[in-house]
């Protein structure tokens, strides 16, 4: 895994890992977002905030998810998939 890659991981885990889980569909994180829709996530040269990455990974998740882990996996491979990443 590329430090990018593993920098957003934790990033997303910690941002979304106050969620209560489980959860249904992306509006279920937003209260566990420090800033809201407008939380940013940065690694290295990459950038977006959760607003911009829920517009364009909504076909690339399958909800619900049972744990923080399972969703950052997929978020993670929606962003290599989008070529995000």
């Amino acid at each position: 895994m590329t430090d990018v890659k593993a920098e957003l991981r934790e990033q997303f885990l910690e941002a979304f890992g106050g969620a209560d889980f489980p959860v249904e569909n992306q509006m279920d994180l937003v209260p566990a977002l420090p800033d809201g829709p407008g939380t940013k996530f940065e690694a290295g040269d990459v950038s977006f905030t959760a607003m911009e990455m829920a517009a364009k990974l909504g076909s690339e998740q399958e909800f619900p998810y049972d744990t923080p882990e399972a969703l950052v996996d997929d978020i993670i491979d929606g962003l290599e998939a989008k070529g995000m990443l």
